[in-house]
């Protein structure tokens, strides 16, 4: 199997993926966060084949998200929403490191991490993800950042818990477009289980989501790897690009998959994965 590959600086190559499963003589550490609407029940293919390798992963649901039980539309900071991955790294020995994975909107939750918790960061891998070094404090951070289909609403339902009068609290893809934005690629009952777990997430939660107020000292040290979701919807590539470009990781990765690429292409996003943190000598 060959996936496309591009360096940092723009370089096409080709990487050669074996169909053996790969076995960590020292375990190392992901965590896996999901995007909005999701829930740590996304990655269940992916932590298949982490876990069976001999790696331990963990997959965290966000405030409001998966199994947890509060209203989206209570949730108004981005601090809130982030809550879990946040407590998960401060109660994390000193000692340790993990490699953090975010894929959509999940990578704010990775840069949120990597301003607090520099030292405990192995590497930053996102996927499909936004990566904004400091969230959105610009009208360009909105334009490159935030999904078109979420600024137009026309294919989602937005919810107003604060009042008609006031902005949107949450929003959710409409199911009659979920397959055809998010999982157009992806098995007809991946997207099944998704038309059923999907919730609304907490929009302006994370449209106030800003880094970097005290400083965020060690923010570039944290080594970051790019996977670019060629066919996404959602994110799409040109969005991705341009982030890139304002933000340069240290490699990019060329997947071709859909917006959801741990049910479209799980195994050629496992070995991604692997091959992200060897880079940053991780395993």
């Amino acid at each position: 199997m060959l996936i496309r590959s591009e360096d940092a600086m723009g370089e096409k190559n080709v990487i050669k993926v074996t169909s053996s499963v790969f076995i960590s003589s020292s375990p190392a550490h992901f965590v896996l966060v999901h995007g909005i609407g999701g829930g740590a029940w996304c990655w269940y293919k992916v932590r298949c084949l982490l876990e069976s390798s001999g790696y331990k992963v963990t997959c965290l649901d966000l405030k409001s998200a998966g199994i947890d039980q509060s209203n989206p539309d209570s949730i108004l900071s981005f601090e809130e929403y982030n809550k879990p991955l946040i407590d998960f790294l401060s109660d994390l020995p000193q000692d340790q490191k993990v490699i953090l994975v975010g894929h959509s909107a999940g990578g704010m939750s990775v840069t949120d991490a990597i301003h607090r918790f520099a030292k405990k960061i192995a590497v930053a891998i996102y996927v499909g993800a936004t990566m904004l070094r400091s969230g959105f404090r610009t009208d360009q951070d909105v334009k490159d950042g935030v999904p078109e289909l979420f600024k137009t609403g026309d294919m989602c339902e937005l919810r107003y818990g604060l009042g008609p009068d006031q902005p949107p609290t949450s929003i959710v893809i409409k199911k009659e477009f979920q397959h055809r934005m998010a999982y157009h690629m992806s098995p007809q009952e991946d997207s099944t289980l998704a038309s059923m777990l999907v919730k609304p997430g907490p929009l302006q939660a994370l449209r106030g989501a800003k880094f970097g107020e005290g400083g965020g000292q060690g923010v570039d040290q944290v080594r970051r790897v790019y996977i670019k979701t060629m066919h996404d919807r959602i994110l799409k590539p040109e969005q991705q690009e341009v982030m890139i470009q304002r933000w340069p990781p240290s490699n990019v990765f060329v997947l071709e998959s859909d917006h959801s690429p741990f049910f479209s292409a799980p195994f050629m996003l496992f070995n991604l994965l692997l091959k992200a943190a060897s880079s940053a000598d991780c395993i």
